[in-house]
């Protein structure tokens, strides 16, 4: 568990301080966090299920920190659980709530989605490395975000929007080594960067929702 692990173009050596830039930038995950959850207090702070995800995503930056760091097999099981939390738990409150399925259905299809998406990644795996992991996340926002379009456009076109600034993000995980030998510093701190703005918008997206919101303010 104490191997390292040495996958990003920032690394050069074991140190703790080695991914500097890729370990500084998970910042952004928690003024995400805390973002939400000051919009969390002032619209539905009688929302569990919001604040679960508030707090995970908090969790994602620590752990993503402690990986970019520590960078050992250890740290990487405190970087993927919290995300691997967030997909799940986002997509059964999204089945729910936006589209207002069964919560039968609901389970059943994240069951679905957590057994089918290691395939889905197998798949993408030669094309886009490890990033290959986070297409079905991608598909599932796209997907969700077109059925929920006739039940509430505004909203539904963030869920839209929130998946194009998610496909930029992996682009730029999936570049980091690709560029590496014509730019040291790689593109990974620019996934952490974009993917913070990606899991805020989400929140605030079911903020609104619960809310009664349609998605014209803020």
């Amino acid at each position: 568990m104490n191997e390292t692990i040495d996958i990003y173009c920032e690394r050069v050596s074991p140190v703790f301080w080695a991914e500097p830039v890729n370990a500084i930038t998970n910042a952004a995950f928690l003024v995400a966090a805390l973002a939400g959850l000051w919009l969390w207090r002032r619209r539905t702070p009688d929302d569990w299920a919001g604040l679960a995800l508030i707090v995970i995503v908090f969790a994602t930056g620590v752990g993503s920190f402690l990986f970019h760091t520590f960078a050992t097999r250890w740290a990487l099981l405190t970087d993927v659980i919290p995300i691997a939390l967030f997909i799940h738990l986002y997509l059964l409150i999204a089945l729910r709530r936006y589209l207002e399925l069964h919560w039968v259905i609901c389970v059943s299809i994240v069951i679905g989605f957590l057994v089918l998406s290691p395939m889905v990644g197998e798949v993408w795996a030669p094309l886009i490395g490890s990033s290959a992991g986070y297409i079905p996340a991608l598909g599932a926002i796209f997907v969700v975000g077109g059925f929920y379009y006739p039940k509430n456009r505004q909203l539904a076109l963030w869920v839209l929007g929130t998946g194009c600034v998610f496909a930029l993000s992996l682009t730029f995980r999936t570049l980091d080594l690709p560029v590496c030998d014509g730019f040291p510093l790689g593109t990974h701190f620019l996934w952490h960067m974009l993917n913070a703005v990606v899991l805020f918008l989400l929140l605030r997206v079911l903020i609104w929702q619960r809310a009664g919101y349609t998605g014209s303010t803020s």
